[in-house]
């Protein structure tokens, strides 16, 4: 068994954003089947940029684990952002967060990182008094988030507007 707590885990910086880029189109190939690369890219790494200059303030909670044999490469990530509606009875403060990125690089799976990086997100949902976390599961994740207390929850209708290419 591997001890998740022994990993060092820390709060992602804006000068991890292209890793985490790059984590995240390892996550979509794994998801869909085939890496998406495009013009998303540029996007997602000016965000992450300007949302991780101040973890203080940022609704992004964003934790990584360096690879040990290549700095300044990241082994595996979980990032996840806090919304805010409207209070309700089981939601008091009306904080919810949603997982939308968790990925080790396939090298180094198997390890407990990924275990170890979303720990470290549900503890800082947590310390923003979040009632409700929601994520989408990849097969090959879903054992890892239901070992976390994850469950079905109801099946959401959704709608998507496609940008143009």
């Amino acid at each position: 068994m591997i001890n998740a707590s022994a990993i060092e885990v820390r709060q992602g910086a804006a000068e991890d954003a292209a890793e985490l880029v790059r984590l995240r189109l390892l996550m979509f190939e794994a998801m869909q089947g085939e890496a998406r690369p495009g013009p998303w890219q540029a996007t997602a790494e000016a965000m992450l940029r300007d949302r991780l200059r101040d973890p203080a303030t940022t609704t992004m909670g964003v934790f990584v684990v360096d690879d040990p044999a290549q700095p300044g490469r990241l082994a595996a990530c979980a990032v996840g952002t806090l919304e805010e509606r409207l209070p309700a009875p089981g939601h008091p403060d009306g904080r919810f967060g949603f997982v939308f990125n968790i990925c080790t690089d396939p090298a180094m799976r198997r390890r407990g990182y990924a275990r170890a990086c979303t720990e470290a997100l549900l503890a800082w949902f947590d310390a923003h008094r979040v009632t409700r976390i929601d994520l989408h599961a990849t097969e090959g994740g879903e054992g890892l988030y239901r070992s976390l207390g994850f469950t079905e929850h109801s099946v959401p209708l959704s709608r998507t507007r496609r940008p143009q290419d």
